[in-house]
């Protein structure tokens, strides 16, 4: 993410929030807040409610003045902001006014939002979950709050062990266009898969049940579709929900969900595999938290590895291989950060401990996977090796020129560990899908 580094992570929370610089900036935390003052602020900036990055700012008495975030800012997203603004035939010679910038004309931005959504494309927005019924009824209310007006909500129960999950989607559609949808056998891809059969021809809009889609996530990803009608698939930008925890610091240290994407859209493809090689997703085409798939893509890519992701040894891995046989085959996904979501990171050691594992195994889980299906990948994998070794060594790669000397260094060695057990574990997955198959499972 485009963001000042965290170099400590503080006893007390440091305090999430978003900021407009169209409008006169806030005193912050508001007087919600409650425990002990944060000792930082993370902002996400807006202009014109376009998010152009992130900030952190430290709070020494506990708040931020609209003087402060001026200045705080301006120091970092001046030039950004004023390219907006004289775009709008305004102008902000000097810093940013503490009272916020205004403009005499429709900001080409919102205007091209208004164009979109006169004729909006229908969109298909699927929510895989396991049991977090709480979480999934705040992630529904927030695309539900929305009213897009071309919309479909597909809630896939996994594995359920209640039915929780169901009295929750029966309720959700008393207010929505919501539905219900069983995927008994465990696994996140054989839930992506039952939705996809279930939806085919459909735009897919994929979130996490322990997100919250932005009040412009929809508008966004069909503004996306609109000006990229080559790609394949068009994914956003994840941000940090909250920062209560040291974990979730370290999280973001680590790179967050974008690792290095930050908030410069990009556009992937067989033009571009010289500057990015297909077969290296660091950073990330695309993150499978905010992902959108145009209608038959995934049916022509034979779906999601049901021995990859969530539920399986392999723990990962199902959206980056779905990401590297679009772009495989010819395809194109377009990265476009304005798609934002925000995400609850893992609030404990241990959790974040277990995510880290799991990234390591579904990595490398991922390149068994493509050398399973495509043994001719091999020369093409060897020869990114060193670009590899480096960014796992060196102190000023995307892996590790984020973090802080507060950083545990046993999340880094937890993470380099599992991804020796990536193609073992991919193996077993493979193993397991059989015995399925043989007794008639899904």
């Amino acid at each position: 993410m485009e963001s000042t580094l965290v170099t400590a992570a503080p006893s007390a929370p440091t305090w999430v929030d978003d900021v407009e610089v169209g409008q006169p900036l806030p005193t912050l935390p508001g007087p919600e807040v409650t425990g002990p003052p944060p000792t930082r602020l993370w902002l996400l900036v807006r202009v014109f409610t376009e998010p152009i990055g992130t900030l952190f700012v430290d709070l020494p008495d506990g708040t931020a003045t609209p003087q402060m975030l001026a200045a705080a800012i301006t120091a970092r997203y001046a030039e950004e902001i004023r390219a907006r603004v004289r775009a709008a035939g305004g102008d902000m010679p000097g810093p940013l006014p503490p009272e916020g910038v205004r403009v005499p004309a429709t900001p080409p931005y919102l205007a091209r939002r208004a164009e979109v959504l006169r004729d909006p494309p229908p969109i298909t927005v699927v929510i895989c979950t396991r049991d977090r019924p709480d979480g999934l009824a705040r992630t529904l209310a927030s695309v539900l709050d929305q009213g897009y007006p071309r919309l479909r909500v597909l809630v896939v129960d996994n594995a359920p062990s209640s039915d929780a999950t169901a009295v929750l989607v029966r309720e959700a559609a008393r207010t929505g266009p919501v539905e219900y949808l069983l995927a008994p056998e465990p696994g996140l891809s054989r839930a992506r898969n039952r939705a996809v059969a279930a939806a085919r021809g459909e735009i897919l809009a994929w979130l996490d049940d322990d997100e919250v889609a932005d009040p412009y996530w929809l508008a966004e990803v069909a503004r996306a579709l609109a000006d990229h009608p080559e790609a394949d698939v068009v994914s956003g930008v994840v941000v940090p929900a909250e920062l209560a925890t040291p974990a979730q610091l370290w999280f973001e240290q680590f790179g967050g969900h974008s690792k290095g994407r930050g908030f410069t859209p990009a556009v992937f493809s067989s033009a571009t595999a010289h500057q990015q090689s297909p077969l290296y997703p660091l950073p990330p085409f695309a993150v499978g938290a905010n992902m959108v798939f145009r209608p038959g893509v995934i049916e022509d890519i034979g779906g999601f590895d049901t021995a990859l992701g969530a539920g399986t040894p392999a723990m990962g891995g199902e959206d980056t291989r779905a990401f590297t046989q679009v772009l495989l085959a010819g395809g194109t996904i377009a990265y476009r950060p304005t798609m934002l979501v925000r995400h609850t990171h893992r609030r404990d050691l241990a959790g974040l401990r277990q995510q880290m594992r799991g990234y390591g195994t579904g990595l490398t889980a991922y390149y068994t996977s493509l050398l399973w299906s495509r043994p001719s990948l091999l020369p093409s994998l060897l020869r990114l090796v060193p670009t590899a070794l480096r960014d796992l060594t060196a102190p000023d790669s995307l892996r590790v020129a984020g973090i802080g000397p507060d950083f545990p260094r046993e999340l880094l060695r937890a993470n380099r560990r599992a991804m020796l057990l990536g193609p073992w574990a991919y193996l077993r997955g493979r193993m397991r899908d059989r015995r399925r198959g043989a007794s008639g499972g899904e």
